[in-house]
């Protein structure tokens, strides 16, 4: 979750996503609906999606949702917790290569 506020961040949490971008809040909705069991992204939902992103960026960026949630799902099964790479406050600082 490189680049994004605490706020932000605490926002995804909370669902609460009025403070992004339209396209950012369909997106993030998009990726709850996945996550949902059964999952379903409503005809609506998608139709709101296809005015931000073409088919073919939302095929990848649905792919990527996808992966996601399945490394979410199957660490579940052998009880992988967080690595807390995430700390509040903790400025995000982009790895340089030599």
């Amino acid at each position: 979750m490189s680049g994004l506020s605490d706020d932000e961040i605490t926002a995804i949490r909370e669902g609460t996503y009025e403070s992004f971008a339209p396209s950012e809040s369909a997106l993030l909705r998009m990726a709850d609906a996945m996550s949902d069991t059964p999952s379903n992204v409503s005809d609506e939902l998608h139709a709101e999606l296809a005015k931000y992103f073409s088919a073919e960026e939302l095929m990848e960026l649905a792919a990527n949702a996808a992966l996601e949630n399945y490394r979410a799902r199957f660490n579940r099964v052998f009880d992988v917790g967080s690595d807390h790479l995430y700390r509040k406050g903790l400025k995000f600082k982009p790895h340089r290569a030599a």
